[in-house]
């Protein structure tokens, strides 16, 4: 008599080879460019929109941006596949080189694909967001308590500046197992750019330019933006709590530059006090903090 474990294994292996096949069928039929053909398969067949490669990682969101088709990035975007589509259940859409379908749309240059990732993206925040401000947070926490997750175990990891193969600056932290995840990416700059074009549009500076705070310095992205706008900000204060940034920007010389005040702390230190309530206001207010939440 076969045991009921053995059976299960048995049962788990085929429902497993069953996946890769229809997963598989899907990343080629994607490949292809065929956005009907893709349509039929998905209507007919009903495949994994959430399959990745083994060997590659790749989802079938990285092949279509591969093939610079943003039809098919909309398409099956609508149909479930995930934007920043997990690799073993890690927080960031990685394929096995460490590269997300943003940054596949980045190395070709396609900015129209890179916009449709992007704006997929900002709905699943938003719609997160919201579930969380409904259904509460007996139905959304976690217990992840690794650096992807938890504000102090991040605040105690080390972190790693470097570059990817693409020549873009990144900042990993591991998040447990040895598996490292992006603090933040270079992909992410154009959402950078057009952010700061949005916050600083309208304000009216003359030769004195703008008061600006910004939480969490990250590849200091936003912030350079912020000293490269047309009129310099007359005050630019950063507050960033990771020692290991800490020692990045003191590095790359923002303690010197003109006009610009780093706070070392969470910015719950510094909400009721002097340090910060000293400066009378801001023109404008960014944070983009990492494994915080913000209700």
């Amino acid at each position: 008599m076969v045991s009921s474990m053995a059976t299960e294994e048995y049962e788990d292996a085929i429902f497993d080879a069953a996946l890769s096949t229809a997963g598989t069928r899907l990343l080629e039929v994607v490949e292809t460019g065929n956005i009907e053909a893709v349509r039929g398969l998905v209507k007919k067949e009903q495949p994994p929109m959430f399959y990745q490669d083994p060997e590659s990682g790749w989802s079938a969101v990285h092949v279509a941006a591969s093939i610079e088709s943003s039809e098919l990035l909309s398409f099956l975007l609508e149909e479930g596949a995930v934007w920043n589509a997990v690799m073993d259940c890690k927080s960031f859409s990685v394929d096995n080189m460490g590269n997300t379908a943003g940054d596949i749309a980045i190395s070709t240059n396609n900015q129209e694909c890179y916009d449709v990732i992007r704006d997929a993206g900002i709905r699943s925040e938003f719609i997160l967001r919201a579930l969380g401000d409904h259904v509460g947070d007996a139905v959304l926490k976690t217990d992840d308590e690794t650096a992807a997750a938890s504000t102090d175990a991040f605040l105690a990891s080390s972190l790693r500046y470097t570059t990817d193969e693409n020549g873009q600056e990144v900042c990993m932290v591991d998040a447990g197992d040895g598996e490292e995840v992006g603090v933040m990416m270079g992909w992410e700059q154009p959402i950078m750019d057009e952010t700061v074009r949005q916050l600083c549009a309208g304000h009216a500076t003359g030769s004195e330019g703008l008061s600006i705070l910004n939480v969490g310095f990250g590849l200091g992205m936003i912030d350079t933006l912020f000293q490269n706008l047309p009129v310099r900000p007359q005050l630019h204060v950063i507050i960033e709590a990771h020692p290991d940034v800490l020692e990045h920007m003191q590095s790359k010389g923002w303690y010197d530059k003109p006009g610009v005040v780093v706070l070392e702390g969470k910015w719950q230190d510094f909400i009721d006090s002097e340090d910060l309530s000293g400066f009378g206001g801001f023109d404008v207010i960014y944070t983009d903090t990492f494994s915080e939440e913000y209700s």
